[in-house]
């Protein structure tokens, strides 16, 4: 047996020493249930577990199976588990989860529906691209209302027929970005360049504006890394460790010239900032994805950091758009890069009254846009709907594009992200 959750190690892809490994963690598990109220997972494997009298040995092949297809990949485990590197008992389920996908992937034990979602859903620049050029025809086509048309989607490529999808721009930002008149930026105090992250670039450049027009406004100029694409988070879920390993290095090249120019990296969606930090490097193991990744942050993060050592770098003059109360959701993929609520510290400088919610939204990546999941990740969702009606009333505001969409739908009120709620508290105008 090897405990391994290195990729090139040789033996990551044998099925016999990853099923030894599954069997050892399952069983470190099953005699601690801190985790059991994280995500379908534990419960699932715990109710295996205990219906063969504690004998982890004797779970079938299609329980353990069930236990990796119910992980979505939260990552909250990090936060949870006692046992994670560099405890004695290295238990990294996440990891151990993500090596599972990737031999039945390499044993090509999918099914037909499950390949295509994977490609559909992985090969975000490529769909990007193509919706925005006929946005109108594909927001048509992917609206719940076009009850043909997702049936076809999710008979096909295997996307839920009643998910809310988020709609496709008319614009792309890094078009935006390029065409816009650049504004001197008064007080310069840094340099950063923005990642724009599939679902900014595509869907949503309205937080791309908004976080170049808080950043610049507050002495930080922009600049946009040139040929950045999708991070790679689609591939790298689904077990495509080769195709996340080429998305990776080709986006560390990128990001190693800005990073060698002086420039922060910065990024608006926490699954992106997430596998930027802390997955590039290990997959690739290179000295420029540390660096990459050293140089990583989060939009409100590095706001954050630049008031902590100077309280006057934030400007406080917030002549524009303040909500008086606010409810604002913490993603897993945030909460597991360790960082605090730095969405929540920043918009409290506006004077706001922040409540926080951090239950999960049940969409953590892609698993929660497939049909096979969808019941479960709505049944995820619950709680974080209670937790919101729970809150007092007011804005709803979330870092994850992909949450947010969940939340939308679970509620039916539109959720803000951080940047575009502080561009409206500056008075920002963003058209340019």
């Amino acid at each position: 047996m090897t405990v391994t959750y290195n990729p090139s190690d040789r033996e990551y892809l044998l099925e016999s020493d990853m099923r030894s490994e599954m069997s050892r963690v399952f069983d470190l598990c099953h005699g601690c249930r801190l985790c059991l109220h994280l995500c379908p997972s534990f419960p699932t494997m715990f109710d295996a577990i205990d219906s063969h009298d504690g004998a982890v040995e004797k779970m079938t092949r299609s329980e353990t199976d069930q236990v990796v297809d119910e992980c979505y990949q939260c990552k909250l485990c990090y936060v949870k588990c006692p046992y994670v590197p560099p405890h004695e008992w290295q238990l990294d389920f996440p990891r151990l989860m993500m090596r599972a996908k990737a031999v039945a992937k390499c044993n090509g034990s999918q099914s037909l529906v499950e390949r295509l979602s994977d490609e559909v859903l992985g090969r975000t620049d490529l769909i990007g691209l193509a919706s925005v050029s006929f946005s109108g025809l594909a927001n048509r086509m992917i609206s719940r209302d076009s009850t043909a048309s997702r049936a076809a989607m999710q008979a096909t490529v295997g996307i839920a027929a009643e998910r809310l999808l988020p709609p496709y721009a008319k614009v792309r930002f890094s078009t935006w970005f390029t065409r816009r008149q650049r504004p001197f930026v008064k007080n310069r105090r840094a340099a950063v360049a923005v990642f724009p992250t599939c679902f900014i670039e595509y869907m949503d450049p309205e937080i791309g504006k908004a976080t170049v027009a808080v950043y610049e406004h507050n002495g930080v100029s922009c600049s946009l890394p040139t040929g950045a694409k999708c991070c790679g988070a689609p591939w790298l879920h689904s077990g495509e460790v080769a195709k996340f390993k080429n998305a990776a290095s080709a986006n560390v090249k990128v990001l190693i010239a800005e990073v060698g120019a002086g420039r922060s990296i910065v990024v608006a969606q926490p699954t992106c900032a997430y596998v930027i930090k802390n997955d590039y490097p290990l997959y690739l193991g290179t000295d420029e994805a540390a660096k990459v990744a050293d140089a990583t942050y989060d939009t409100s993060e590095y706001l954050m950091n630049m008031y902590r050592h100077d309280k006057d770098s934030l400007s406080k003059d917030f002549g524009g758009e303040v909500p008086e109360s606010i409810t604002y959701h913490a993603p897993c993929h945030l909460q597991a890069q360790n960082i605090g609520f730095k969405s929540r510290d920043l918009i409290k400088l506006t004077g706001a009254k922040v409540s926080v919610v951090t239950k999960c939204s049940g969409i953590d990546g892609t698993w929660g846009y497939r049909a096979k999941n969808y019941q479960l990740a709505k049944k995820v969702a619950r709680r974080l709907t209670k937790a919101i009606e729970a809150a007092p009333p007011g804005e709803l505001v979330g870092d994850c594009h992909l949450a947010n969409y969940s939340i939308t739908e679970e509620t039916n009120k539109a959720v803000l992200h951080p940047m575009v709620v502080m561009a409206r508290a500056y008075g920002l105008n963003r058209s340019q």
